[in-house]
């Protein structure tokens, strides 16, 4: 992931969360707890819980107010820009898209993953979880701009 768009988005946990004493069950906005002294310390996400560091704020802030990307649409899209909507086999008339995943699923979905990685090495989709969930980039930095995060 872009290393600018990781430190606004921890910047980001940062501003949404709070330090929090998890020995002493109290928040300790100073950096330093009042009531014991501890500088170990999670991070706070109201309405949410409490955990150490801020890669779980991070994804439950996308999770909570960024669409993931829907990379089989998009696919698709690219797909029907580039082919002509209809086929014609025979006397019959198939939808292009409709015909070629059922027909080769298995070409579909490798087709799919390798735009999948063009996307990602574009830097057009972002994931933070490996993989599993992907995110268009332009949702983030919108989030990011509108909460005023440098």
């Amino acid at each position: 992931m872009d290393s600018e768009i990781q430190t606004k988005l921890t910047n980001l946990a940062f501003k949404r969360s709070s330090p929090f004493c998890y020995g002493c069950y109290k928040e300790a906005p100073a950096g330093r707890c009042n009531s014991c002294g501890s500088d170990d310390l999670m991070r706070l996400l109201p309405g949410v819980g409490c955990e150490y560091g801020t890669d779980w704020v991070i994804r439950q802030i996308l999770k909570d107010e960024v669409e993931t990307a829907n990379l089989e649409e998009a696919f698709e899209e690219s797909v029907r820009h580039c082919y002509p909507e209809e086929t014609k086999v025979g006397w019959m008339t198939f939808d292009t898209v409709s015909l070629m995943k059922e027909q080769d699923p298995v070409s579909w979905w490798c087709a799919l993953s390798e735009y999948e990685s063009e996307e990602e090495s574009d830097g057009n989709i972002i994931s933070l979880d490996g993989g599993s969930t992907y995110y268009n980039l332009c949702d983030i930095e919108k989030l990011l701009l509108e909460e005023g995060v440098d």
